[in-house]
C-alpha cells in the first residue's frame, strides 16, 4: 500500500514538474547512464539550474521575452 502511494505521489510530482516545463531528474539520469556511459551526470542542483537557465536565461545570457 505504501509503495503504491509513493509511486502515485512520484508520478503526480513528475506531471506537475512537466506542466511547468521542468523535466524529470530521474529520467535525465537514466538517459545519461544509458546513452552516455562514462560521462559525468549533473547533480540535482546543477540539473535544476541548467534547466532554469535554458528556460529563462541566466545573468550571463538573459532573455528579453
Amino acid at each position: 500500500m505504501i509503495a503504491r502511494l509513493h509511486a502515485a505521489w512520484k508520478k503526480a510530482a513528475q506531471t506537475a514538474n512537466l506542466a511547468v516545463g521542468m523535466p524529470d531528474y530521474d529520467t535525465y539520469v537514466r538517459h545519461r547512464r544509458a546513452a552516455h556511459p562514462g560521462e559525468p551526470v549533473m547533480s540535482y542542483a546543477e540539473f535544476f539550474r541548467e534547466r532554469q537557465d535554458a528556460r529563462y536565461g541566466s545573468a550571463a545570457n538573459p532573455r528579453c521575452c
